[in-house]
């Protein structure tokens, strides 16, 4: 090959590079320039539309509203306001504070997957798991607010009562304990599976007379004994309060002196009121300063009246008792009626989360119950009174001077009782 067709080959090999590089630069170019082009908002302003349009026929009727996000339209709109003027959750470009705790109601309300609630609301999936958490976290600040002590004076309920009042006008609520479903790793479901065939996680709480929590505990195993969970209550820094009396009835009622001096100590504990409040506990819990449990191997299933009628003191007291105590158990009720994740199949989330879902709950259950009450609370004349037995299994120890106190209370009902009905 001579010089001149080298410089030929040469001259139409550069031709050929530079024309690769010129189509591959083009190439990028029109790629970048449609990447940029593709991102508009325009397109979104329809979808958006469509999305609010969907949300609005949900929530602007109280049947819609209630089946679908649990709670009256007015209730739904004071949260969302509430949550606005705290500062905890805020509009963003294509999304509403209502859409999101919307698209939380709707999920805990009827234990729905993201997927169903993502197509529901026109959302991904990941843009459903970031606004879930995110509501979860704004309902977990109001907890200071809405989860209060309860107020130390008599309850409505108990005052003017002749059942109750003045037996109980010391009382401030009822403990008990409830199992929610849970979703944990496999070794470590039988720590989980107690007296259900499926892993449970323990919730203790406390209730007050108008069904709202003032205390809740949720995290213990499904095997954890009451007793236990209620010493880790009292034991966090925290944890669960009683306001009590002074120590000077202790020290008499733990002298152990009975006979006559004990009527006299039963005196100053019940027409005097030194042990302070108290709450009403199962038998479970054990007697102890602040929580005052039924009569043990006391039967149940009785009428104060009419058939199967009380024949003592310790039946008519239980009577009482669990007539007044099943408050805490409509809460339980009214709680997993109104969120389906509590009572349906197995939550799909982290336990951590479901431990926090479970005492998100309950303060939106406090939140409807200051709004008003609604159809998922289950009323005092609905639920069966004495449907519960009083359990011999792994009690507690008992505390001498609340289990005088029982006693006390226990006599002069039945004196009460006895007198009404000689009159």
């Amino acid at each position: 090959m001579d010089k001149k067709t080298k410089v030929i080959v040469c001259v139409a090999a550069a031709h050929i590079l530079l024309s690769m590089m010129a189509m591959i630069i083009h190439s990028r170019k029109r790629k970048r320039n449609a990447r940029r082009t593709g991102i508009t908002y325009a397109p979104m302003h329809e979808r958006d539309r469509t999305r609010i349009e969907y949300l609005n026929t949900k929530i602007w009727r109280d049947d819609t509203c209630i089946n679908m996000i649990r709670m009256k339209r007015a209730c739904f709109f004071h949260l969302t306001k509430h949550f606005r003027e705290r500062g905890l959750l805020q509009d963003t470009i294509h999304m509403c504070v209502e859409q999101q705790v919307a698209m939380f109601l709707n999920t805990v309300g009827h234990n729905l997957r993201n997927r169903l609630i993502g197509t529901n609301f026109g959302r991904s999936g990941e843009t459903v798991s970031r606004c879930f958490n995110k509501v979860l976290r704004a309902i977990g600040e109001l907890r200071g607010e809405l989860i209060r002590p309860p107020s130390l004076d008599t309850p409505t309920k108990i005052a003017g009562n002749y059942r109750w009042d003045p037996y109980f006008k010391d009382c401030i609520g009822a403990i008990d304990g409830t199992h929610v479903r849970a979703t944990v790793p496999r070794d470590m479901e039988h720590a989980f599976r107690g007296r259900k065939s499926y892993a449970t996680q323990n919730v203790m709480a406390a209730v007050d007379f108008d069904l709202r929590f003032t205390y809740v505990l949720a995290g213990w195993e499904g095997t954890a004994h009451d007793a236990n969970v209620l010493r880790d209550a009292l034991e966090r820094v925290d944890g669960l309060r009683v306001p009590q009396g002074n120590s000077f009835t202790y020290l008499l009622v733990n002298d152990n002196v009975y006979g006559i001096m004990t009527i006299i100590y039963i005196y100053i504990l019940y027409y005097h009121c030194i042990l302070g409040k108290f709450y009403l506990v199962d038998a479970g819990y054990g007697a102890k300063p602040g929580f005052l449990p039924p009569f043990r191997g006391v039967r149940y299933h009785l009428n104060e009246w009419g058939n199967n009628p009380v024949q003592n003191e310790k039946e008519l007291f239980n009577l009482r008792h669990s007539s007044l105590r099943v408050t805490v158990e409509r809460a339980f009720g009214s709680l997993k009626r109104r969120f389906k994740i509590l009572d349906d199949a197995s939550p799909f989330f982290p336990f951590p989360t479901q431990v926090d879902i479970v005492v998100a709950c309950c303060i939106i259950h406090n939140w409807v119950i200051q709004d008003g009450s609604d159809e998922f609370i289950i009323q005092d004349s609905n639920w069966p009174s004495n449907s519960h037995a009083t359990s011999l299994v792994g009690q507690a120890s008992e505390h001498a001077a609340m289990v005088a106190l029982r006693q006390g209370i226990a006599d002069q009902m039945w004196t009460d009782h006895q007198n009404y009905n000689g009159n």
